[in-house]
């Protein structure tokens, strides 16, 4: 402050000779006096910024912690705060100038006052977002997070700094707007209430990207599911895939939940989740035959050999009781072909091998046991997606009875026919 008090004491001075030698023309004098303010300005920012700011990074710099030293520590309040300099100059020298008309200077003071509010919310808004970068360090922070409360006072800070640059420039004090406001909110949320409901819902849509044009949403409660072809201030529109067309209020993708299918189509890979039911009666152990019988395929033979010689020197262990087959460990039917589901989808070339891949059993039900495959296609398209899906149950049923499993299903009408069949003790029907 101190260097800015002598460069206004020199400034001055030469000031008073160049009004003495343009005294003839008294607006050369104007222009003059008022590039001399704006250059003041600048400086004053300059040497804020070049000396105040590379003090303080280098102070931070010190106190920071040996692992932040590694990143560059960057700083956005004080810059911030910096650019009130120039505003403070301006509104104080605009004064001096001589031959400026009143408005003039009424609308300098006035876009100061706004720039410095503005500036010094916007401040206060990353010293809340640094905060919140320091406290997420802290080991509580997974379990307590204070962003939303964060994101609450920056609202708070907005809306004091809007409050204050209209009173600013309609001329009138803060407390008079306010009451002003408080009067009228009643009147503009009765009669403008879903207006203001679907801007807020737009606004939020837009910065947060949840809904976009030519995504595939699903929301059961608005029966829409398919492509969003629209999106407006009251509605956004969906056009189904039977090609009807379903218009949701904009603020229902706030309040009520939906489901976007674009982390599908961006990952690359559609999931495949669905369950071959067996018949758990067909489930038994394999001889050494069928083992044998069952190295032709390619990609259990290493699986078997490896089971083999693991299961030998697990009984081995057991001594005389791993004689007995109750007590040796077996190789079933059922976790042979589980094997291969795995294997076979390992080297399907339409499986996205970059994902989740499961051949799992789930809890046995009355309609047999659940033997489920998760995997994912690494193509997204519809159509492309259900042959992959529909090709490899195909081969999975087709492939069973090599295995000795059986599917399970309720018996139909020729299951009946073929029971009270003549020749089976029964009569005919």
């Amino acid at each position: 402050m101190l260097v800015i008090a002598g460069m206004e004491a020199v400034t001055v001075r030469w000031l008073e000779g160049a009004r003495t030698a343009l005294e003839p023309y008294p607006w050369a004098y104007t222009l003059l006096v008022l590039a001399a303010l704006l250059l003041l300005a600048g400086l004053a920012n300059l040497v804020t910024k070049k000396i105040l700011l590379r003090g303080l990074h280098r102070v931070v710099g010190m106190l920071a912690r040996s692992e932040d030293r590694e990143e560059p520590y960057r700083l956005k309040v004080i810059p911030r705060l910096a650019n009130v300099v120039p505003a403070l100059v301006i509104a104080a020298g605009i004064d001096w100038v001589p031959g400026m008309p009143e408005p003039v200077v009424a609308f300098v003071h006035g876009a100061c006052k706004v720039w410095i509010v503005l500036t010094v919310a916007l401040a206060l808004a990353h010293a809340l977002d640094a905060l919140n970068i320091v406290y997420e360090r802290r080991p509580e922070a997974r379990t307590r997070p204070i962003k939303g409360y964060l994101q609450v006072a920056k609202l708070a800070i907005f809306v004091v700094a809007g409050l204050s640059i209209v009173a600013t420039l309609a001329g009138v004090r803060m407390l008079h707007l306010v009451t002003g406001l408080g009067a009228a909110t009643a009147v503009l949320m009765l009669v403008f209430q879903d207006t203001i409901l679907s801007f807020v819902a737009s606004v939020q849509i837009s910065s947060d990207g949840r809904v976009r044009v030519g995504d595939w949403i699903e929301m059961p409660s608005q029966n829409a599911d398919g492509d969003v072809v629209d999106i407006a201030l009251h509605t956004v529109t969906v056009q189904n895939w039977d090609k009807t067309v379903t218009t949701i209020p904009t603020k229902k993708l706030i309040s009520e939940s939906f489901k976007n299918w674009r982390g599908m189509q961006e990952a690359g890979g559609r999931r495949i989740k669905r369950a071959l039911y067996l018949d758990q009666g067909s489930v038994r152990f394999l001889d050494a035959e069928e083992r044998q019988k069952l190295k032709r395929f390619a990609l259990l033979r290493e699986y078997l050999e490896t089971k083999e010689r693991e299961l030998a020197e697990w009984n081995a262990g057991l001594g005389e009781d791993g004689q007995l087959p109750v007590n040796a460990r077996r190789i079933t039917n059922l976790g042979t072909f589980r094997a291969y589901v795995e294997r076979y989808l390992r080297r399907h070339p339409q499986v996205h091998q970059g994902m989740t891949l499961l051949v799992r059993q789930l809890q046995p039900e009355a309609t047999g046991l659940p033997l489920e495959i998760y995997c994912f296609t690494n193509d997204t398209r519809w159509a492309v997606y259900e042959g992959v899906q529909a090709d490899i149950f195909d081969h999975l049923l087709a492939i069973l009875p090599e295995f000795g499993l059986r599917v399970f299903q309720e018996p139909g009408g020729a299951d009946f026919r073929a029971l009270l069949a003549p020749g089976d003790g029964a009569p005919a029907p």
